[in-house]
């Protein structure tokens, strides 16, 4: 019997390690509830009650195909292993199948398990899944992982010319095995059941993923382009939280754009370009998370920047959190991120330049609040977008590049749709000074609202002198 060891691949269709091991024969599913391992990875309580709803979905398109689901719980990592091993044992497996993650903590999860499976006369297989490509794949003429996205993309589309990521085979049903499966928790103690309306926002389930990238790929992909960087506009695909709890594959996202663009992913549609794009963003993250692994110890990719002079500054870190800094379109998405557990892209880099040039806080605090929060929180991707905008990371914006919140709501949310939406008490205001109530230039508004925690002038000094006196 082999046994399929589900993570971050919460799917059935082009699941590549579960065709493998349905391919060897009979077959058993088990996923490992680990909150003391959850907690320390600050993962949000609305991301883990996503995989439960995800996996009692799954559960019930496995037992279509007589696989059994079972439920195992160990509070951290190094419990995996022999929890395995004793699993293996109960049902005489012969092989374990995983799809690889990425990370310190996973590497050596993953790594002490192939060692005792193997070890105790049990094969272990891991497969490529998360990503187009495999991580050591893609390298410079020097042998190094890239740290440029633009290089790291024109490899990418170098090998996709060559050949695309094929599909894993399709699973079919198998005979029934003697294995019941277990309940699925409804929650997880410590992490608190979100609101139901956040739960609506992100239904369940591999059909509603499927969805989701139809309607992109056949409404809003060519208009992605323009519309991506407006939060009001329904411009974006909303497949963030399903990538990263694996309901749908990045290869069904790259074959869905490209059979709508003449199978081409780097012509055709300037919006399929695009969003192809952000998938190979994605793919760079993990790739520099396996490449430089200090990237998951918290620590800066550019080591010089370690010596940044950050500010502790609780009172100004808890009203960035809280959305009330006195720029409307900073409180809006702050504000954002804690109703749905998302945040538009864009307001993800300015609420991140904000906090850690305008308040000069540490991105570690704003990495660390945006995971407790994002119900599409993934390492890879939410610690490349902090440093690129704390201009510590690899690719990062240069540190005199410091966006105006002002400007960029002015830009971005002219008419202040965005603002009023998730600002109530802006919704009466003009247009004119909706932008920054609080400040000199907007008068008597006759709006009460925040008054705002930093000048954007002294605090953009203030960063650039910072960031001066490292090669001082």
């Amino acid at each position: 019997m082999q046994l399929i060891w589900l993570r971050s691949d919460l799917r059935i269709d082009d699941n590549t390690a579960l065709s493998a091991a349905c391919e060897r024969g009979p077959t058993v599913a088990v996923w490992i509830v680990s909150p003391g391992q959850w907690r320390a990875h600050d993962d949000a309580p609305c991301k883990v009650d996503f995989w439960l709803r995800n996996l009692r979905e799954l559960q019930q398109s496995l037992g279509k195909l007589n696989i059994p689901l079972l439920i195992r719980k160990v509070d951290t990592w190094d419990k995996v292993p022999k929890a395995l091993l004793k699993l293996c044992r109960e049902l005489k497996i012969e092989a374990v199948h995983w799809n690889d993650e990425y990370g310190v903590n996973e590497t050596v999860r993953d790594e002490t398990t192939r060692d005792l499976l193997k070890a105790s006369g049990i094969g272990a297989h891991s497969y490529l899944d998360q990503l187009l490509f495999a991580p050591g794949t893609l390298l410079t003429r020097n042998g190094h992982y890239y740290q440029v996205f633009g290089q790291f993309r024109r490899a990418c589309h170098e090998h996709l010319h060559r050949s695309l990521p094929a599909m894993a085979p399709q699973v079919h049903r198998q005979a029934p095995v003697p294995v019941d499966s277990d309940a699925v928790p409804e929650h997880i103690q410590g992490f608190a059941s979100p609101a139901q309306s956040l739960r609506d926002l992100w239904p369940a389930g591999e059909q509603e993923a499927q969805r989701r990238l139809q309607t992109f790929i056949d409404e809003d992909v060519d208009d992605y382009l323009h519309q991506r960087d407006f939060p009001a506009e329904p411009g974006t695909s909303q497949l963030s939280a399903y990538l990263a709890a694996g309901v749908i594959s990045p290869r069904q996202c790259l074959h869905a754009a490209m059979s709508n663009n003449r199978g081409e992913f780097d012509g055709g549609s300037s919006g399929v370009q695009t969003w192809v794009n952000e998938l190979l963003w994605r793919e760079f993250y993990k790739h520099i998370l396996v490449g430089y692994p200090q990237v998951s110890r918290h620590r800066a990719f550019r080591s010089h920047t370690e010596a940044l002079p950050w500010r502790d500054a609780p009172e100004e870190l808890k009203a960035w959190e809280e959305g009330r800094t006195g720029f409307p379109l900073i409180d809006a998405a702050m504000r954002q991120l804690l109703a749905t557990g998302w945040m538009h892209n864009r307001l993800r880099m300015v609420v991140a330049m904000f906090l850690t040039k305008n308040l000069l806080i540490d991105w570690r605090l704003g990495e660390r609040h945006f995971m407790r929060h994002l119900i599409d929180g993934d390492l890879a991707a939410n610690n490349g977008g902090w440093q690129w905008s704390a201009s510590t990371g690899t690719d990062s914006v240069p540190y005199f590049r410091i966006f105006n919140p002002v400007t960029q709501s002015q830009r971005f949310d002219a008419k202040g749709v965005f603002i009023r939406q998730w600002i109530p008490e802006l919704a009466a205001v003009d247009k004119k000074v909706i932008h920054s109530p609080a400040s000199k230039a907007a008068g008597s508004s006759g709006c009460p609202y925040h008054q705002q925690i930093v000048d954007l002038g002294e605090s953009r000094q203030r960063a650039l002198e910072a960031f001066k006196s490292l090669s001082a």
